[in-house]
Formats: structure tokens, C-alpha cells, sequence
């Protein structure tokens, strides 16, 4: 196999998601998976799971991810990249600790991770390295020997990320009626998160206030709003809002919210909004309910004309950018020099996850990390 193809020391792919019900019988055992050790009575979890009774019980994740394994599975085989990929889910079937006993009955010692979330945070980065610290630990003890797992590095500022996303904003201002296009503003939008853990996402060296979290999603938004406005010739103002609260209201999250944030261009006198999901790989549930159902609805209501750009799913650009990444760990692995893709100024992240990167609450074995137990 020439270098350039080669993909040891990893023998396999998995992507690693978050997952989701399929029907309404899986609405409330996949809530009691997701807010397991919190005590929330089966009555409350029916009421936080109205948003899915709304699509038939049936989040759109599980088939986006299915859609995603078919674009790298097509674009590996189109590039001469010999590498299985399989799939697992934190909350749903597959699940991840039944793929990983898959993959070690199939022969893989080497695993690579991509997790379809692209920023740093706990329950983004850490909170997967739990989950697949948490499956190796329950193969050891059925006896099997776990294999040695790598996750690949935060993708937010690869091209194949960025480009897909940019397109979308574009079609979406092409979209919005000509009278308001041209002074309509831009809600990059993302999962809002407790600021406690997004003044401690990423290394230690960028904590501080809104941490890796704020800092990274910023620079993805600079990205795609310079290359609009020299795509268009038009500067269109925009903001860094947030979607998907949850938890207790006393404790402070992320702000201003998408909805508060269109009330408040509305009242501004701004012409129309496109609501930018930069903070998410797919349009899964939040996606669905939260801005195709809420934030629009709310617009409606204002009389403020809204566009909601498309998350960069299954692209093909997407599924280059991971071929990209995986060859760029592999040779770094084998000692090769390497040539990092990153666009905007916080260039390439880490490899390899810091001791104090994206800290849990209490504290907990991750792998795929300096502090793995699982090296």
C-alpha cells in the first residue's frame, strides 16, 4: 500500500455517537439511558420526551449516522483506503460496548474514534472517553482483552467541516426573500452548556472565561462569515448564539438564547435572520425541534422572515476531511512527519487529550487520553 494510503498501526474505524429512539416504545428507556443516576421519575421523563412524540418517537440521528458510515465507507473505497468502519452509540443500540465486543471477535487491536462532535467540551470530548473507558473495563471483564483505542483530534476548523457549512449559509441567504437578503444578520447557533464547563473545556492553558468551548465555535463562525462576505460582497453582521438548555435554571448556562436572540434583532429593526448550526455535525433532534420547530415558530410569531442554514451531515467533503484526518494520526503515529489541515487562527488540535482537558465533575477513568488507563 503506498504511505499515503496507509492506515497503520489502526485496523478499523468506529464512529462513536450519541444515538437515538426509533420508535415511541424507545422514547422513554433511551431517556432513562441518557439521565441514568439522576433519579428523574419515568412521569418526568415522558414529559421531556414530548419533542420526539412530536416525530413519531423517531429521532433522526441513528439514520444521519447511518447515512454518515455509507459516505466514509463509499469514500474509502473510492480512495483505496482499506478500513472497516462499525458504529456505536453512547445512549441507544448499536451500543458502543457491543460494537467494541464485535470488533474484538472480528480481530482489531488498533481502533481510531470519530466522535460526531467536533468541539471541546465534557459531555463533546471527555464524557465519549468515559463511555469508551467505561466499555473497554466491561470487556476485561468478560474476560476479553480490549483493544488499544485512539480518538481522532477536534475537526471544528477542518476545511471538509467548514466548507459544507459555509455553503449552507450561502443558500440560505439566497433563499430569503431578495427585499430582506441583503441586511439579513446570521445566529451561528450551538448547544448552550453550563459556563462552569465551558470556562474548563479544552487544555489547561485555555481555560478562562468560555474556554476551548466559546473560543473554538467563534472562530468557526469568523470563518464562515469572512468567506460569505467575500463570496457575496455583503457584510452580514452576526452572533454566536445558543439552543438546548436543559437542567436546573439557577445554574448558569451559555447565553443569549436562539429564541431571546431573534426577539431581539426583531426589535432592532434587523430584516431577516439565518440561523447557522455550527455546533452540530448532523440535524438530529435538537436541529429538528429546537430550530425547525421552536426558534421558527417564535419567528413567526415576530414576523421576522428566518432561513435555517444545513449542518454538514453526510457530505462528501465530510467524509474526505475524516479519510484526511485518520491518514494524517496514522502516520503521525508511525513516527512521520505530518502536515496538520486547520483553517482559521487556533490552528490543528491535539492528538492526544491533556491530563485537566475537559474535567468531569467527579472525577472518572477516560480513554483515549494522557490520563487513559488503557494506553
Amino acid at each position: 500500500m503506498p504511505d499515503a494510503l496507509d492506515a497503520t498501526p489502526y485496523d478499523a474505524l468506529l464512529l462513536l455517537s450519541f444515538g437515538g429512539p426509533e420508535g415511541p416504545d424507545d422514547v422513554v428507556p433511551f431517556l432513562e439511558n441518557v439521565t441514568r443516576g439522576r433519579g428523574i421519575p419515568k412521569e418526568r421523563l415522558k414529559e421531556v420526551g414530548r419533542h420526539y412524540f412530536l416525530f413519531g418517537g423517531v429521532s433522526p440521528i441513528n439514520d444521519q449516522n447511518r447515512a454518515l458510515l455509507e459516505a466514509l465507507r463509499e469514500d474509502f473505497a473510492g480512495h483505496g483506503l482499506d478500513l472497516p468502519v462499525y458504529w456505536g452509540n453512547r445512549n441507544w443500540a448499536p451500543y458502543l460496548t457491543d460494537t467494541l465486543r464485535q470488533m474484538v471477535a472480528d480481530g482489531h487491536r488498533r481502533v481510531l474514534v470519530l466522535a460526531t462532535s467536533a468541539y471541546a467540551s465534557y459531555s463533546g470530548c471527555r464524557q465519549y472517553r468515559e463511555n469508551l473507558a467505561d466499555a473497554l473495563a466491561a470487556l476485561e471483564a468478560e474476560g476479553l482483552e480490549p483493544p488499544r483505542i485512539d480518538k481522532l483530534r477536534h475537526y471544528f476548523n477542518h476545511p471538509g467541516f467548514v466548507e459544507p457549512m459555509t455553503d449552507g449559509v450561502l443558500r440560505s441567504l439566497a433563499d430569503l426573500p431578495e427585499d430582506v437578503r441583503e441586511g439579513a444578520h446570521v445566529a451561528f447557533t450551538t448547544h448552550s452548556i453550563p459556563t462552569s464547563a465551558a470556562d474548563t473545556s479544552g487544555p489547561v492553558e485555555a481555560h478562562g472565561e468560555g474556554g476551548a468551548y466559546v473560543a473554538q465555535h467563534l472562530d468557526v463562525a469568523r470563518l464562515i462569515a469572512d468567506a460569505v462576505r467575500e463570496r457575496t460582497g455583503v457584510d452580514h453582521p452576526w452572533r454566536l448564539v445558543y439552543q438546548s438548555r436543559s437542567g436546573a435554571p439557577h445554574i448558569p448556562w451559555l447565553e443569549p438564547d436562539i429564541c431571546d436572540h431573534l426577539e431581539e434583532r426583531h426589535a432592532a429593526g434587523v430584516p431577516a435572520v439565518v440561523m447557522a448550526p455550527i455546533g452540530f455535525v448532523s440535524d438530529h433532534m435538537e436541529v429538528l425541534y429546537d430550530l425547525d420547530t421552536e426558534a421558527k415558530a417564535k419567528a413567526e410569531e415576530l414576523g421576522l422572515p428566518v432561513r435555517r442554514s444545513a449542518t454538514v451531515g453526510a457530505d462528501p467533503r465530510f467524509a474526505a476531511a475524516v479519510r484526511e484526518l485518520i491518514l494524517e494520526r496514522a502516520a503521525a503515529e508511525r513516527g512521520r512527519e505530518v502536515t496538520r489541515c486547520a483553517l482559521g487562527a487556533l490552528g490543528p488540535s491535539h492528538d492526544l487529550c491533556p491530563v485537566g482537558c475537559c474535567p468531569a465533575r467527579v472525577p472518572h477513568p477516560a480513554a483515549a487520553g494522557a490520563d487513559s488507563p488503557y494506553a
